[in-house]
């Protein structure tokens, strides 16, 4: 019942103006069928990639075969959140197709697969089903649209007596299958502006449909990157300067080469790599390498026992006493305000460095020959990946393949390649087929960090115990210089000579040491309650250890802080907790709502068991709006969170399931955080090493967890990370309630 195309209807087809569509575009797979895509960049002229290979991987391409097989090429990386399942139900809602039937492909590298928002192919800041909504419905409604038009010109038939259900064309009773007409919709001109469906026709958004890639990851059968394998692949361990930043200054290999397995040793940029049969022979032979370092003169002199916020020393304290920081906000004038004001209160807060500990540690299999790098790894972002592997590897950025799994764990942490061009500087060095796997150690000794901050909140009220002025300092690194780094190093090899680059990538240190904020440094601290007269300040206290992007960026340690504060106020006025932000809350009703949904669902300080208090914050992050409201009690000085009530407004929920478990995600995660959560250094090492000492919280430790989703016809909004900011101060906030201690400092602990 398909009809091949003619030469003269595939010569109209170049004709149609392509320029002029904002969303979509017409593609024609060689063999057959119709394919679409979605060019994202905004231009409607980029050739898909593989064109005429059997197997495409196209950007976000939606892809209908002659024999009835519905692929996906999923663009962003799953890495736990759900998008494998979420963007993948959004196409099967407008196709009319259940999302099990789809077949969901991890993409490869392309110009189209950039994120929008941040201009790279990157996958983060809880955007990947914000950003596609609206672009991935059109699109599959306008697939949808042209199956049907081609039934009813190859039937005879009016486009209205076409209808469909789950992959099938309806016809008086018969079903027909879509693939029966892909090949002839192929040559038709693809509709721009097909109708979407209410929210009362959804069939699968807004339901708790069942992860697609659960079973696979249940049984075994998802390839992660650390699942690689193939004949003659050797594995490779590195040893990493304790200090990080340090290079080799000489080495001594004699009593490793003898280790059992050993292949090759090799120096590169940051350390000593062994490569051997098997990792764990690499990973024995490590400690017999005799290695000199050349330290890094900043880091190497810093130590954590300076940086407490308690006693009144250190970097980050005489940054906050300086008088050099930048205004980031300034609304009203806070300074008058303070001078006439009714009463001022102000305190500080401290947040420590964290690590990502994320359960599958970085890795990266690599294979270079006859100049053409493979590279098989789980990331964040693969357009960096290549590009800084292009730069270790010295090989030309275009004969880089990229080979995508599933990520165990991203978090921010896998954004950074700095593992990649790892690999792909021992594949060049040792001339062998290499799976370089970080231990425990080098993940936990090795990371980006959530960079450690500490805040000062000056705020003062009027007669009516109301908030007048609200002003913020916050001191501690800043993200962007190291992006910088990182970027640079990742996009400009292809455009510049190596050494002019290593200059450009260090810039950033110096422009935001001393000119520019980042906004993520100061984001979550002023913005949510009202108040006549605001002001933020920053002030940069870097002592050299590498930071990046941790789950929730600022807002990780923003949430604490501003809740916390927020609780001392109220406390102080003794007002209630919950009453007292619904007073600041006019201008932000969706805040105001998910506290009162909250309140209710956890019968705020009503009936609780004896010995039992409750804590509330709320936080709005990633165009989301959040409520937790934690129980606790406190016996012989040891905390028990017994329940968190969270309640949530993230616009439609595409599928309920995915952002409850979100949201206890993100809850569990931030307790693992506000109970342990503590890097420390000693003269620029890192101190801890494994999960013993950077515990997360276990399963017997974890509380009940109750979340309400607000009902929405709103577009989407982010759920993998809003879910973390509220819990460390709803936790602290229900301390005091049991205590009457005020805990300012993280990881939250009581004084024996």
């Amino acid at each position: 019942m398909t009809t091949s195309r003619s030469s003269d209807i595939a010569l109209e087809r170049k004709g149609v103006n392509t320029t002029r569509r904002n969303f979509l575009k017409n593609m024609s797979l060689v063999g057959g069928g119709l394919v679409v895509g979605l060019p994202v960049t905004g231009c409607a002229n980029v050739l898909l990639p593989n064109a005429h290979e059997s197997v495409l991987q196209p950007n976000a391409l939606l892809q209908i075969t002659s024999d009835n097989v519905v692929n996906f090429y999923l663009p962003r990386s799953e890495m736990g959140q759900g998008i494998y399942t979420g963007l993948t139900t959004i196409v099967g809602e407008e196709l009319d197709l259940d999302p099990q039937q789809i077949n969901v492909i991890n993409a490869g590298l392309h110009e189209d697969y950039k994120n929008t928002e941040f201009k790279l192919q990157v996958t983060g800041g809880s955007n990947s089903i914000r950003t596609h909504f609206l672009p991935l419905r059109h699109l599959a409604a306008n697939a949808r649209l042209v199956i049907r038009q081609a039934a009813a010109q190859q039937l005879n038939l009016n486009l209205a007596d076409i209808q469909t259900d789950n992959g099938k064309i309806m016809i008086k009773g018969k079903a027909l299958d879509y693939g029966e007409f892909a090949d002839y919709a192929n040559t038709l001109p693809f509709p721009e502006d097909a109708p979407l469906k209410d929210k009362h026709e959804f069939k699968y958004i807004g339901k708790d449909n069942r992860r697609l890639d659960g079973v696979a990851k249940a049984t075994g059968t998802a390839q992660f990157g650390i699942d690689v394998d193939f004949e003659g692949l050797c594995g490779a361990a590195l040893k990493r300067c304790p200090i990080m930043g340090g290079t080799v200054k000489s080495f001594n290999d004699s009593d490793a080469k003898g280790m059992p397995g050993v292949k090759s040793i090799v120096k590169i940029h940051n350390g000593v790599a062994v490569v051997a049969d098997h990792y764990y022979q690499a990973k024995n032979a490590l400690p017999k390498l005799k290695i000199q370092w050349n330290l890094p003169k900043t880091l190497s002199k810093f130590s954590s026992d300076s940086t407490a916020a308690d006693n009144g020393k250190g970097l980050f304290k005489t940054a906050l006493d300086s008088d050099n920081a930048t205004n980031v906000f300034e609304k009203g004038d806070g300074l008058t305000a303070l001078k006439h004001a009714h009463t001022v209160i102000s305190a500080e807060y401290w947040a420590p460095y964290l690590a990502h500990a994320t359960m599958e540690p970085m890795n990266c299999t690599a294979k270079l020959a006859d100049n053409r790098l493979e590279l098989w790894v789980g990331c964040q972002s693969p357009e960096l990946a290549k590009n800084l592997a292009a730069y270790y590897a010295h090989v030309p950025a275009e004969n880089i393949i990229i080979h995508s799994t599933f990520l165990g764990g991203g978090f921010g942490r896998r954004s950074e390649s700095d593992f990649v061009a790892e690999a792909a500087a021992i594949a060049r060095a040792s001339n062998l087929p290499i799976k370089l796997c970080w231990s425990r150690e080098d993940d936990l000794q090795n990371d980006s960090y959530r960079p450690a901050s500490m805040a000062r909140f000056t705020v003062s009220l009027n007669k009516a115990g109301l908030i007048d002025s609200w002003t913020v300092k916050r001191a501690g690194p800043q993200l962007m210089p190291y992006a910088i780094d990182n970027v640079v190093d990742g996009i400009m090899p292809s455009i510049l000579p190596n050494s002019l680059v290593d200059w450009m990538s260090k810039a950033g240190y110096r422009l935001y040491n001393s000119l520019l904020v980042d906004h993520t440094s100061v984001e979550g601290l002023y913005e949510d309650y009202d108040a006549p007269h605001k002001s933020s300040d920053h002030v940069t206290a870097d002592p050299g250890l590498p930071v990046g992007a941790w789950r929730s960026v600022g807002h990780s340690y923003s949430g604490f802080f501003k809740e916390s504060m927020m609780d001392e106020i109220a406390a102080l006025q003794n007002q209630d907790s919950v009453d007292f932000r619904l007073k600041h809350l006019k201008n932000n009703p969706k805040l105001a709502n998910v506290l009162k949904v909250a309140a209710e669902k956890a019968a705020w300080n009503k009936g609780l068991p004896k010995g039992h208090y409750q804590g509330v914050a709320v936080h709005a992050s990633f165009s989301s709006f959040v409520a937790q409201i934690a129980q606790v009690s406190v016996v012989n000085n040891q905390l028990f969170v017994h329940r968190v009530v969270c309640a949530i407004d993230c616009g439609l929920a595409i599928n309920p399931g995915i952002v409850k478990a979100q949201m206890e995600s993100g809850i569990i995660d931030g307790l693992s955080a506000a109970l342990y959560g503590e890097i420390t250094l000693q003269d620029g090492v890192v101190q801890q090493s494994n999960y013993h000492d950077y515990p997360a919280l276990r399963i017997h430790k974890s509380p009940e967890i109750d979340v309400v989703i607000i009902d929405s016809d709103e577009a989407p909004t982010g759920v993998g990370e809003p879910g973390l900011p509220p819990i460390a101060a709803a936790v602290a906030n229900a301390i005091f309630a049991a205590t009457g201690t005020r805990l300012r400092s993280l990881p939250l602990k009581l004084e024996g």
